[in-house]
Formats: structure tokens, sequence, C-alpha cells
């Protein structure tokens, strides 16, 4: 468990908050776990009919804490639990509920493009800045990302970094709704408990019908792979450092 994760459950909703508002909630290896176990959890408890992901503050996720990402990430250090809390919301069957408040960074953009219902604050910017790191896109949002918003749009996402605004969340098909901040969460929990109410065993399959799991989960152990390269990569190693140094990265020096 993290305390920077919180859970509840009532009325056959599953809620997984991340709480750690003083760092924008920035995703560290415990609360990845955290999240993972009890999204898995949730597959086999039979009382929770829907899961449901928000936020304290205003940001959703500023995506990895860098410097906890970085330890995980050696050869010494604590096995990475990004990829395994990927791969559990893939494999959900139960409806996924997201609130996002405000910023909404790296998984915290991907994970969006699996989840069932998203409802974003009116003062959200969704990024998925994988490039500027070294890195690839994960999550299956290389598939996932060209499908929703369409190629160059989704090549600018990551490749430039640009970001998309809530309203541009809504009417690229991203996002359900776009609302005041302080709404945001509100709606998606009267949304978790509208489908609490409908019969569990016809949403989940008409989830499973919905989504080809196969193709998403080859193209995610893809994606993986290369990840890993990256990681170990001249230019990976350049971007953490620079950031580590609150400098600009300098990536001339290498050949692709």
């Amino acid at each position: 468990m993290s305390e920077h994760v919180k859970i509840s459950s009532q009325n056959g909703v599953l809620e997984i908050i991340f709480a750690r508002p003083e760092k924008k909630n920035a995703l560290t290896n415990a609360m990845y776990r955290a999240a993972k176990d009890a999204l898995e959890s949730a597959q086999t408890d039979k009382s929770i009919r829907v899961v449901l992901f928000g936020a304290e503050g205003g940001a959703f996720t500023a995506g990895n804490d860098l410097g906890d990402f970085s330890n995980a990430s050696k050869p010494d250090g604590e096995k990475p639990q990004a990829g395994a809390f990927i791969n559990a919301i893939a494999r959900a069957e139960k409806p996924i509920i997201v609130a996002v408040p405000g910023i909404s960074v790296g998984v915290g953009t991907t994970m969006l493009l699996h989840s069932d219902l998203v409802y974003v604050s009116d003062n959200a910017k969704l990024s998925a800045p994988f490039v500027n790191l070294a890195l690839v896109p994960e999550a299956g949002s290389s598939l996932l990302m060209p499908a929703r918003i369409g190629y160059t749009r989704a090549f600018s996402l990551f490749a430039l970094g640009e970001s998309i605004t809530g309203q541009e969340a809504v009417a690229l098909g991203i996002a359900n709704k776009v609302l005041p901040q302080d709404e945001v969460l509100p709606a998606a929990r009267a949304a978790a408990q509208t489908l609490a109410k409908k019969p569990s065993g016809s949403l989940v399959a008409t989830k499973k019908l919905m989504r080809d799991a196969e193709t998403i989960l080859a193209r995610m152990q893809a994606e993986s792979t290369v990840f890993a390269e990256r990681l170990k990569s001249d230019e990976a190693r350049e971007a953490f450092s620079a950031f580590a140094e609150r400098r600009q990265p300098d990536f001339s020096k290498f050949n692709s």
C-alpha cells in the first residue's frame, strides 16, 4: 500500500484516488503498486461493479516521479511497477471512470485511452511528452492515440510534446465532458453510481466486444521492449541528467 493512494469502496464503486497533491500527484513505484493491486482485486470482487480514478488537488498526475522512476529502473532497484499498472488497466474488464481535475502527464493521459468514461476540468492539460525524455509512447498509446485523434495530432502530442486542453479532449473523443474543476469528481461519481446500477454482466460483455484486447496487449508488449531499450540509451541518460540538473538537454551529440 501507499499513503499517497487512497482506496475506498461504496455502493459497488471502488475509488482509487491519487493523494500526493504537493507533488502534483507524481507517481512513485509504491503508488503504482497500490493502484495496481486495488484494480486487480476489483476484478474478482463481486461487490465491485465500477472502478473510479480521481485525484486530490488541482492535478490528476504530473506523470512519473522521475527520481523514483530512475531508481526503480536500476539493476539493483525495486522492480518497476508502472508496466504492471498499465497492464492491469488494459486487462480490466469492469468499467473504469476517470476524473481529471487538471494537468495530466504521461500515463495520466495514456490511461484515459483504456477508460470507459472520462470527465475533465476546463483548465485541464493532457500531455504525453515521452520523446522529450528520449523514450517512446506506452500503454498501447502508439496504436490507440492515432486511432482516437488521428495520426498527425497524435504525432504532435508525442513528438512535439504539445498538450491538449479539456475542451479539445472532449472534441477529439478522449473525454466525455468538460466541467469546472470542482464539478469533475462529483460528475464522475454520479456516473459511477449510474453504471453500478446497470446489469454488470452486460457491461462487462459490452466492454469486451468494443475492445480488441489481444491487439492492444500485443502493441503494449512491443512498446515495452522498445521503452526498455530506450531507457538504456545515451539520449535517455542525457534527458534524465538534464532534468535533475534543471537544464535543457543536448541531444545534438548523439546519432540515431
